[in-house]
């Protein structure tokens, strides 16, 4: 997705320069896209060497000097490295920086000196029979194959690419300085005489058209980077899409520091009045400062109106990833989750801003500090703003607020929501954490609406009868049609959890455990490395 430029006046950023064969210091992304090049590199080139090695496995009975047994041999070096490097540099594998130039050295190092050593072998064959072989060919094939396929800085692509091109020219030059056959045959055959001359004005033309092509590709990559960047912040990578907009994965340019930008079209929101809403909502949400709400760093519009904000990187898993991979969740590790989940809302409900779409996507068990379960609570206020109603997800455009799985009776007859509609979603959630289970489900949101507002629930014991009869109460009570029956505020919810025999029973020490046992399921997006899997999942009980 290409992202416009800011406004002028906006954010500015400093030109990104290549270094080494990168977009800033080698970054990972640079890394991973310099090994795949790599790895297509070298098995092309193994490919072609193999192709050559085998038909020459049926002319050995013409070999007849020591030399060209030793091409011959220097021709299977050249082929096994290449695919040895070919393999070893495996799709999704990290590689080092040392590693990925020890690679390239291998690769094209080796290349180059099987061609030098060919051309030598041909020139002596050749001069001795009285005519000049085609040196240039093998160089334009190496020269080229560099230049596609590994990201350089022109400078640096120079003086490989020069080297590369000087390689045959200095070849040429020690054999007129020492083979008398050469010498002869350039001088007494017309067209020879200008054959040095040729190759020479080959190989410059093919360096300087090869570094040109490097800088060109060079600057189109860096106009793609600079495409995936808003404001001070590079997109990286897509972490989900919504009605409304879609969250990237992404870093501050100069901090380095891991986020989570939420772009929202114009033509998603429906009208500027909503995008309007949306700055609103941003910035009373950037006034929370509890520990268990979303920290939001920044927001702006760019020139089309794509509103964004940056979130904190949150890694872990939101409440519904949790259940769906692992099923329900004992009753301690719930009250552990909610009870913090309550401390956010409070901050927020005394600031009169009202969640309206609490569900356990919203939610997150995340790491921070090196302390695991941490929740946090996400999208503050964020809901208003209408989405497609889709089974079990989204809303009708242009109805009601919110998702129908976890809606609030009061929210869904259009009756003003006040406190204890989050606390009825919370109830909802708690629910689906305790038994794995929807407390209404059907393919038809509407039915899932109607049931929430005039249906009894089934109490979650029933579904679960690990749940104990008091944190049973708790949720029922979370549940009520009636808000003046449910608890009068998330203080009054989060005392009666605490006050369950099952709370303290999960502690910082289990959360870890958990975590190191089972992991995260987005490792491959944590490329600044923040969660750390150190237990193999083989040792889990």
């Amino acid at each position: 997705m290409a992202l416009p430029a800011l406004k002028p006046g906006g954010p500015s950023h400093p030109a990104v320069a290549l270094v080494e064969g990168s977009d800033p210091g080698l970054s990972q992304e640079t890394q991973a896209l310099l090994a795949n090049r790599l790895r297509t590199a070298s098995l092309l080139l193994f490919g072609g060497f193999l192709a050559f090695f085998i038909r020459n496995l049926f002319y050995l009975d013409t070999f007849q000097t020591t030399a060209e047994w030793v091409l011959f041999w220097n021709h299977a070096a050249v082929t096994l490295i290449t695919g040895l490097v070919g393999t070893r540099l495996c799709v999704g594998c990290k590689s080092t920086r040392k590693h990925l130039r020890l690679a390239e050295l291998l690769v094209f190092g080796g290349s180059a000196s099987y061609f030098l050593l060919l051309n030598h072998v041909e020139l002596v064959v050749c001069t001795q029979a009285g005519y000049l072989p085609p040196l240039v060919p093998p160089w334009f094939l190496l020269i080229f194959t560099y230049a596609l396929f590994v990201p350089n800085t022109w400078q640096r692509a120079a003086v490989v690419i020069g080297i590369m091109a000087a390689l045959p020219v200095a070849l040429l030059t020690v054999a007129r300085l020492t083979d008398e056959a050469f010498v002869h045959v350039v001088s007494t055959n017309p067209h020879f005489r200008g054959f040095m001359t040729t190759v020479v004005l080959l190989m410059a033309l093919a360096a300087v058209i090869a570094v040109w092509g490097v800088q060109t590709m060079g600057t189109l990559r860096r106009t793609a980077y600079e495409a995936r960047r808003i404001g001070q912040y590079r997109l990286k990578r897509l972490l989900g899409a919504g009605g409304m907009g879609e969250v990237h994965l992404a870093e501050h340019v100069l901090l380095k520091r891991p986020c989570a930008i939420k772009l929202i079209k114009p033509e998603k929101a429906g009208d500027p009045q909503a995008l309007a809403r949306f700055e609103h909502e941003v910035q009373a949400t950037a006034r929370l400062t509890h520990w268990n709400t979303i920290e939001i760093f920044d927001y702006g519009r760019s020139e089309d109106g794509t509103f964004y904000y940056v979130m904190e990187y949150l890694p872990g898993m939101n409440l519904e990833q949790l259940v769906e991979m692992h099923g329900p969740l004992p009753p301690a590790r719930v009250i552990h989750l909610l009870s913090q989940t309550c401390d956010a809302l409070g901050e927020a409900h005394a600031q009169q801003l009202i969640h309206r779409d609490i569900k356990p996507a919203n939610i997150f068990a995340a790491r921070r500090g090196r302390i695991y379960d941490v929740a946090k609570l996400l999208d503050f206020g964020l809901a208003k703003p209408l989405a497609r109603l889709e089974a079990g997800s989204l809303t009708q455009e242009g109805t009601i607020a919110g998702s129908p799985l976890y809606m609030s009776p009061e929210q869904i007859m259009g009756a003003a929501a006040d406190a204890r509609s989050d606390i009825y979603s919370l109830g909802v959630v708690a629910y689906f954490l305790l038994t794995g289970k929807r407390l209404f489900e059907d393919a038809n949101p509407m039915k899932v609406l109607i049931a929430h507002a005039h249906e009894t629930p089934v109490r979650p014991s029933a579904q679960n009868a690990g749940i104990s009869k008091e944190l049973d109460a708790i949720v029922m009570q979370c549940l009520e049609k009636s808000p003046d029956k449910r608890f009068p505020d998330v203080a009054s919810l989060r005392s009666a959890l605490l006050r369950c025999d099952e709370s303290g029973q999960w502690t910082r020490e289990d959360a870890r455990a958990w975590w190191e046992c089972h992991g995260c399921p987005h490792k491959k997006e944590l490329d600044d490395q923040i969660f750390d899997q150190n237990v193999a999942v083989a040792s889990c009980k």
